[in-house]
């Protein structure tokens, strides 16, 4: 293809090696930390133990909630019943007593009565309701409820719960089981839960991350360093998250997340800066360091802001969990990526050399320019076409189940059967009927005078019992304080995670007045899902959109950005292929040790996506950052595909590798959500890099040749000039 001006398109071949160029911005801040190292290293210190130091409240000091939809008509009714009904509202705990003789045995009574006298001790719980016949007491006599309403925020509910279903639990004994349940205990027992199982993971994955990374270095002292950037953005932002949720609250799952991509993500830019620093001192360049700054540094530059760009479109949903847990991520991120640009420099110039100390023998990772990629890469130009199709193939026929994708928000199998939130949601069901745990909040403005309210209340009250769907109607509850708003609880006919619970909640909306407010636990679910299945496409949208335009500025080349950028979905796509195959239908589920739910969780689509995209960049922009460094330097599209795979490949395929041994150690662990992220993160990065990275996207470059790198004339004049050669 032909293009009106060639120099654009390509440049001449590199000069013969001369004194050093001047370094860049990258190689000037390089520098800068090497010839200070003593003031880095100890600036670094400084900080990791300031931060640090909150590091460990982290568990006790973040929240616990934050799982609904801000502004959605169940937070609404959640908010009016905590002001005007005594705290009833969907963050109350429920205590449940079943035992083997009626209610009213003494022995039944005394516990009851400790119950009490337990949760009113607690300065978050406002007042608790004694068991009501027709109400909380079960049809057999046996089986009462306590409700504990909530005096403080959702957050603080889940710590109450934290708080109390141990002692509470103590009181079972002889005969009498005493459990507590509900919506805030449910969330605190999948925290634990997943806290356990992310925990264990990570120790699980420390073992086998650093044996890739002894096979990957060939050093001992070379793969220590990946290790140095993860712990140092580690414990600064869990200090930080600490310290952050004092102001505002912060979900615990951004730390678990944060763990996990500082992990991911210190190895990744450690590998890419240190390969190329060790190249460069093989060459006896001087400036090693400025080098690996002004070359692989942009590349690890570019890679970070496009893992911000790909989760800051999470922000869009309002959700406090998922911004939260956006925000832990994007912070570690930033960690990571100071300490890749200043931290790592320093230490580099000091060891020199001595980077590849301890090295094992037969493991030394050779030079720069991996033999075995360059055979790969050469492979690929004579027979594009041929391993192109292969791997399209195989992406699309892993994404077409992604077609019968179903989401919800999970069921209250997600946490273990011995758990409190379980036992006490089971006993409810035995007693009251499958829908009661999910019992419908109905709030109703009425006029302060009951007897002219009283008719309007009553032809509500008799619309709820005649919806389908609708077991029982309690009677109308006026608020205590005047102001004029009436609750009616309805208990549904099925079980809180069924599909049928939305179209009833759905016509109670548009039958009953506008001004009513159907909410409840289950409610909020159903909120919060219907909010992420309307904000999915506008995430996965800004999500593209953005990191197709940061490409087009560091690589100034139209084509090969938008080919980039749309290549991720493929591994993408295929990846919750392969999750509806597991965990919608069930395959390999006795393998993998759980009961299918028969959807994949409902915040997967968007915040596994933007996860997913942002690793799957990452990689993107080491290889094109280097595919566009050697055509700087040659003008020769051949060279810049196979130098790209050459130089890149073997650290995009040692980054995986660390990658899917994370994450696929959390499908080892019990809850199902860890072991969703896992199969469905695991399964992406490993499509991403052995199809998509080190094959597709290399077919697309040979395809396209010289065009994968035309820059328009008008975009030409818009654009910076970044250039990712050193000389």
């Amino acid at each position: 293809m032909n293009h009106p001006d060639t120099t654009r398109d390509r440049p001449p071949a590199a000069a013969p090696a001369g004194p050093p160029a001047s370094p860049g911005p990258l190689g000037r801040l390089g520098l800068w930390s090497a010839r200070h190292a003593r003031t880095v290293l100890v600036g670094w210190l400084l900080a990791v133990l300031a931060l640090g130091a909150f590091a460990p409240q982290v568990t006790t000091a973040l929240s616990g909630a934050g799982w609904q939809a801000d502004g959605s008509e169940s937070v609404k009714a959640r908010q009016v019943a905590e002001q005007h009904f005594g705290g009833n509202a969907s963050t109350a705990l429920q205590i449940v007593v079943t035992a083997d003789r009626p209610i009213d045995d003494p022995a039944v009574q005394q516990v009851l009565a400790r119950a009490s006298a337990l949760a009113s001790a607690d300065p978050r719980v406002s007042t608790v309701l004694p068991p009501q016949p027709g109400a909380t007491i079960g049809p057999d006599g046996r089986t009462a409820v306590l409700l504990a309403g909530a005096k403080a925020s959702p957050d603080d509910m889940v710590r109450a719960a934290d708080d109390l279903k141990g002692p509470l639990n103590a009181l079972s004994g002889d005969g009498i089981d005493v459990h507590a349940t509900g919506a805030s205990v449910l969330w605190s027992d999948f925290n634990k839960a997943n806290h356990d199982a992310m925990m264990k993971s990570e120790i699980m994955s420390w073992p086998v991350t650093l044996a890739i990374l002894v096979l990957a270095f060939g050093s001992l002292v070379a793969a220590g360093l990946p290790l140095l950037l993860t712990l140092a953005g580690l414990a600064a932002s869990a200090g930080s998250l600490v310290l952050i949720g004092h102001l505002f609250p912060v979900s615990v799952w951004a730390m678990n997340f944060a763990m996990m991509f500082a992990l991911a993500l210190g190895i990744d830019y450690a590998l890419f800066l240190v390969v190329r620093f060790r190249a460069a001192r093989a060459r006896g360049r001087a400036d090693a360091v400025a080098e690996t700054m002004d070359t692989a540094g942009k590349a690890v530059l570019l890679s970070g802001a496009t893992v911000l760009v790909s989760l800051s479109a999470v922000m869009l949903v309002p959700s406090p969990a998922f911004r939260s847990m956006a925000g832990g991520i994007m912070l570690a991120v930033l960690f990571v990526l100071a300490a890749t640009l200043t931290l790592l420099p320093a230490v580099l110039g000091r060891l020199g050399h001595r980077v590849d100390a301890l090295a094992l023998p037969r493991l030394n990772a050779g030079p720069h320019r991996s033999a075995r990629f360059a055979a790969w890469g050469e492979r690929l130009w004579r027979h594009p076409l041929r391993y192109g199709a292969g791997a399209l193939v195989v992406l699309v026929a892993l994404a077409a189940p992604v077609l019968g994708l179903r989401t919800a928000m999970p069921s209250i199998t997600v946490v273990p059967e011995d758990s409190s939130a379980r036992a006490g949601y089971a006993a409810v069901q035995q007693a009251f009927g499958p829908g009661a745990p999910g019992t419908l909040q109905i709030l109703l403005p009425v006029e302060a005078d009951m007897d002219t309210g009283a008719p309007d209340l009553a032809r509500a009250a008799a619309r709820v019992a005649a919806t389908p769907g609708i077991a029982g109607v309690l009677p109308a509850q006026p608020a205590a304080d005047g102001s004029g708003w009436s609750m009616l609880q309805a208990v549904p006919t099925v079980d809180p995670s069924s599909p049928d619970l939305a179209r009833t909640v759905d016509t109670l909306r548009a039958e009953l007045p506008s001004d009513a407010l159907v909410g409840g636990a289950a409610v909020e679910n159903l909120d919060l899902q219907h909010l992420l299945t309307a904000k999915t496409p506008l995430v996965i949208g800004v999500v593209m959109a953005l990191g197709f335009l940061l490409l087009l500025v560091a690589l100034r080349a139209p084509l090969i950005s938008a080919l980039g950028t749309a290549a991720g979905l493929l591994s993408t796509g295929a990846a919750f292929g392969v999750a509806r195959l597991v965990f919608q239908d069930g395959h390999g589920a006795g393998l993998l040790g759980f009961a299918p739910q028969g959807f994949l969780d409902g915040w997967a689509p968007v915040f596994f996506f933007a996860m997913i995209f942002a690793i799957a960049m990452d990689y993107t922009v080491f290889l094109l950052a280097s595919a566009k460094e050697h055509y700087e330097r040659t003008g020769d599209p051949r060279e810049a595909m196979v130098g790209a795979l050459a130089h890149s490949g073997r650290v995009i395929f040692a980054a995986a590798g660390v990658m899917v041994a994370v994450f696929f150690t959390f499908a080892l662990s019990g809850p199902l959500p860890p072991k969703e992220m896992g199969i469905v993160l695991g399964v992406a990065v490993l499509l991403d890099a052995a199809l998509v990275r080190l094959v597709l996207l290399p077919v697309l470059l040979r395809l396209a040749g010289t065009a994968a790198w035309h820059t328009p004339a008008w975009l030409d004049r818009v654009l910076p000039r970044i250039s990712f050669s050193h000389d």
